[in-house]
Order: structure tokens, then sequence, then C-alpha cells
């Protein structure tokens, strides 16, 4: 079996031919490499009349031309690399032909049809994907940290193990266990002071796979992560390790969640994307934004509200989505606390991760929702010294402390409240989709499911 590996070249019409042809030519010239096929992208300083039709006869490869020469050609460049089974596409091309903005919608474009981009002093490779999966399994990515994974992940845990998948979420965090780490959250009473225990012997309690469990009620297995790429690959994770553990269990489906702008470094089956309207928009539409949307087969757009979002910015998000990837279905959502235990009648200190931005509507739902009064709320469960001054400003004139198990939320608020004599509930995150003509959330996330048991069927038949 030949190892020699296809490249396909970007060459543009501000460089001689004779020069072009040169450097083809030392890169055909490397061991185990050979240059396919031409890919012209624009520029026309150095093209003269009639070159087009002899630059596959003087560099005797072939050459491929977009339809519009004063448009990059993506679609073409994914053709090609598909056409020939391309691993390399090896820029040729400079200013003014391409610029940053362009050479990102490259990369994008290239590594999600598995090839690396490469250029003069620049190299993105696609992601890591270890092939270790023994049942069907979707993974939960974002194009950014604090978007909502994990509530995502435990509100579709939660509907898929109602619908009788029986689900297993291996969560990947900054915080995770050395060791990959078994939680029966189908099976413990997971209380406050449990958490405080487990904290007090080193274990980071409010990581996502305790946080998954404890709102889920599902199994989940932590692991841990370090470094994240541009384009979402991790430096070192014993992620695999836990996918391998996932096998062993008697769950039926595993979803994996990501960290951060991280990917999890697993071949699943189906992914969904979650974007955060939040985010500022060249976040989104520049970089490797688009490369994250296009993994996805379901995009699930969060902070979907004013004022973090307004109505304008939530449509050109959604008009971005169906641009990049047609078809798919983008379904705007905001996040709603839900108590796990009773508060009506309570006077409450809120302790969340959302931002002040969203104080009063927070405050609001709760109160209406809930029938309690929230006398305050801390967005600082990030920021260890401003969540302990929030608890003492707050904690003589409350009934209990309502808290997001994220960050701080054990070896601070949880220790502080049992120490205090202060009642303490967790609070989960909901997402909640915005009224509009978009699909059903929860037929959504289990099409996603349904499609990636039938794609796993299919794969073990042909293996």
């Amino acid at each position: 079996m030949s190892n020699t590996r296809k490249v396909v070249c970007l060459v543009d019409g501000e460089h001689y031919l004779p020069v072009t042809k040169s450097a083809v030519g030392s890169i055909n010239s490397m061991d185990h490499i050979e240059v396919v096929a031409l890919i012209f992208i624009g520029g026309t300083e150095k093209l003269k009349s009639g070159d087009e039709g002899s630059y596959s006869e003087l560099l005797d490869t072939p050459v491929y031309f977009g339809d519009d020469k004063a448009q990059i050609p993506y679609e073409l460049i994914e053709k090609v690399i598909n056409k020939y089974g391309a691993s390399i596409v090896m820029d040729l091309s400079d200013e003014p032909v391409l610029d940053y903005a362009k050479r990102f919608k490259i990369a994008s474009v290239v590594l999600s049809n598995g090839a690396i981009y490469q250029g003069s002093d620049f190299k993105f490779e696609p992601l890591t994907q270890y092939d270790i999966m023994e049942k069907p399994s979707i993974k939960i990515l974002g194009t950014g940290k604090r978007i909502g994974k994990t509530a995502v992940s435990g509100y579709a845990a939660r509907l898929i193990d109602k619908n009788g998948y029986e689900p297993c979420i291996v969560a990947m965090g900054r915080g995770g266990p050395e060791e990959p780490e078994i939680v029966r959250g189908d099976e413990i009473e997971i209380n406050p002071e449990f958490l405080l225990e487990q904290s007090n012997k080193g274990v980071h309690a409010a990581s996502d796979h305790w946080e998954d469990a404890l709102m889920s009620r599902v199994l989940t297995i932590g692991s841990r992560r370090c470094g994240g790429g541009m384009a979402g690959d991790v430096f070192v994770t014993n992620m695999d390790k836990a996918a391998k553990k996932a096998n062993k269990q008697d769950s039926k489906l595993v979803i994996f969640e990501g960290s951060g702008a991280a990917i999890p470094p697993i071949k699943t089956d189906k992914s969904i994307v979650l974007v955060g309207a939040n985010q500022p928009m060249e976040k989104i539409v520049s970089y490797f934004g688009p490369f994250r949307i296009m993994l996805g087969d379901l995009v699930i757009l969060t902070m979907c509200e004013e004022p973090m979002a307004s109505a304008e910015k939530i449509k050109e998000i959604e008009d971005f989505v169906h641009k990049i990837k047609k078809g798919i279905d983008v379904i705007p959502t905001v996040f709603r606390p839900k108590p796990l235990g009773d508060i009506k009648g309570k006077k409450v200190l809120f302790i969340t991760t959302a931002p002040e931005a969203v104080r009063d509507v927070l405050t609001g739902y709760l109160e209406d929702t809930y029938q309690c009064e929230v006398v305050g709320l801390s967005s600082h469960l990030s920021n260890r010294p401003l969540l302990q001054e929030d608890i003492e400003k707050y904690k003589d004139d409350v009934d209990c402390i309502i808290t997001e198990l994220k960050a701080a939320a054990v070896d601070v608020v949880t220790k502080e409240a049992i120490e205090s004599g202060i009642e303490l509930i967790y609070c989960d995150n909901v997402p909640v989709p915005i009224s509009g003509d978009y699909p059903d959330l929860s037929q959504a996330i289990l099409k996603v499911v349904d499609d990636a048991i039938e794609d796993f069927a299919f794969n073990v038949i042909l293996d």
C-alpha cells in the first residue's frame, strides 16, 4: 500500500507561472509527496490572456478555476480535496489575494474535510479524533466558554434517559481527575454534605461530571484536559481513557461534553454545536467559529435575549449558520434557573455564573415561577474573593442559598452555607426556546440521537 501523501496547491495570478511551477516542483521533489491538483484562487497582475488554458500544460498538473475569479472558491477547494483524497492543502498564494480572514475561512473548509492546511509559516492540522467507541455516541461542543454546554448536556441526558436510551455523559474539564472517575448519578445521593466531603478529599466536586450527575441523575465519567488550540484540539487529555470506560458501562448511548472552546477528541456519530449569541460576532463568523459550526448536525443558540443579544443579531447568526451549513436546524434559546428544592415563600440568595446584565430577568423569573423573594444575586461564582464578599453581605438576611454547581460552588458556597447553618439548594439551568417559527428543541435533539444510533449500526454492518 502506497504511503504517498496527496497534495493540493492553492496558486494565484500574482506570481509568474515559472515561479509557481518551480514551487510546485519543489513540493513534488519531497519524499512520499505528490501534487495531484492546483486550484487557482484569484489575482490577475501576472496572469496573461490565455494563461488559464496553459496552466495545466505548463505545470503538468490539473488546474481548477472557480466560476468567479474575483472570489475565493471555497466550495471548489472542498470538492477537489474529496475528489483526489488529498491529505494536505499547500497555500502558495499571498497578499493581496489572501488576507488573514480568508485564510481562516480556507482553514475551516480544509480542516472540516480532514486535511492539513499549510503555508510558508503556518500549519493547521485536523482535530484529534480517537476512533474507539463501541456504542452510539454524540458530542456537544461550543464556540466558547460559559455558553451552556453542561446545561444542554444535562438537559439532553434527561430527555434521552426519559425516552429509554440509557445515556452516559463523559465530561472533560480543566479541573478533571487524574484518572477518569465514574459518578453513579443514577444511584447515589448527591447532597451538599457529600460534595463538601469530596472537596475536602481534594476532589474538584464542582467539576462538570459532578454537575451532570447531580442535575441529570445519570451515570457520568469525568476526565481532564489542559490547553485548547485555535481549532479546538487539546494539548493533553485522558478523555480517551474515559471513553474506553464508557464502552464497558451498561449505558446504550454516550454524550461527550466539550470544555470551553475545546472539542472532545473522540470520533462520534453526530454532534450538537452551541453558539453563544452573547459572543462578539467576530468570534462566530471569523477565525475557527465557522469550523466549529461545520461540525454540527444541530445548532443551538444560547443567551438569545437582551441585553446580551438583539433580535437582529440572533437573525444574523441564524443566517450565517444556514449559509455555511445548509438545511441544518438552528434553535435560539435562553437559560432559566431551576432549583432542585422547594424555595416557595423563602428569602434567597441566588449565586450564578450568569452576567450582571440579566440580573433583573433571572430575579423576576425566580420570584414569579417559584414564589420566593430574591434578596440578593451574585454573579461572582467564578471569582472567589468577590463571591465571599457577596455571601457575607447577604447571609444574615436569607433563608436559603441557591447556587449553580460550578467553579467555587462547593469549596466556598457549600462550605459557608453548612458552617453558617443556612439551607443550600443547588440550581440547574434549563434551555428554553425563544418564541418563533423554530423546530421543537426536544424533538431536534432526539432526531440527532436517532440518527447517531442509525449511523452507528450502519458502520457496524460495513465493518
